[in-house]
């Protein structure tokens, strides 16, 4: 009898020093998530100026606090979601400011000027954008017609643009914000791939699953052209911190 009582003490003691350890690792998982994310590519450039409170449990994000736009809102999802060891992401980070009417001026320039923002070749150069009825007008300077054409380009395949009056002037004195030899985590490379091909006019519908590993990058999911799928590579490859694109997407 004694023995039996001396074997469950014993596995008594087992379960619980299991139980325990289970626990501190899940409590250091957790602070490695929240401290991943606070350093951050995104969170230190994008979203530094933001209130944003993350709290972990066992893989399990709350965001709460206040962001400037719903843009920052989803930027800072994306770029949690894609922290190894986040499970789900439970969103309830308010905005500070009421966006605008969607397909609207406004609404039109917060896309453009969002979806530039991640385009390494031109994410450098400051450029003043309006918009009337659709119609964006850029204003400023590059450095290189290359880079001016890039930016009509990309300005024309941002959902709701209508058409682009591009009046940046070309020269070699242009002043760029650009920082030089940056680290990008993956995380936040693959949370601006996810914004930056929503934004995108022509690539906006499709459904694709975003990998990242030290800057190398795997898209997954369905295209509906081949056309869609090029782009797809194109504008990832043109995203920061990105080293190479493995496009894996089905065409149907």
């Amino acid at each position: 009898m004694k023995k039996i009582k001396y074997s469950i003490s014993l596995l008594l003691a087992a379960v619980a020093l299991l139980m325990f350890s289970v626990s501190v690792q899940a409590s250091q998982m957790d602070d490695r998530i929240e401290a991943t994310a606070r350093n951050s590519y995104v969170f230190k450039t994008f979203l530094q100026n933001d209130d944003i409170k993350i709290e972990s449990r066992e893989g399990y994000v709350t965001l709460t606090g206040i962001v400037a736009d719903n843009f920052n809102k989803s930027l800072a999802q994306e770029t949690m979601a894609g922290i190894p060891g986040v499970k789900n992401v439970d969103n309830w980070l308010a905005v500070k400011s009421k966006p605008p009417t969607a397909n609207s001026d406004a609404w039109i320039r917060d896309k453009v000027q969002d979806t530039l923002l991640f385009h390494r070749s031109i994410s450098g150069y400051k450029a003043e954008i309006g918009v009337k009825d659709g119609v964006v007008t850029l204003k400023g300077e590059t450095t290189s017609r290359a880079q001016k054409d890039l930016m009509t380009e990309y300005t024309k395949d941002v959902v709701g643009v209508k058409d682009v009056n591009n009046e940046m002037i070309v020269t070699k004195t242009a002043n760029t914000q650009r920082t030089v030899g940056q680290k990008i985590d993956d995380a936040s490379i693959t949370a601006q791939i996810k914004i930056t091909l929503l934004y995108h006019r022509s690539t906006s519908a499709i459904n694709t699953k975003v990998e990242t590993r030290d800057g190398n990058v795997t898209l997954y999911g369905k295209a509906g052209s081949a056309a869609e799928k090029d782009l797809a590579t194109k504008f990832t490859s043109d995203v920061d911190g990105v080293n190479s694109v493995n496009n894996r997407m089905t065409v149907e």
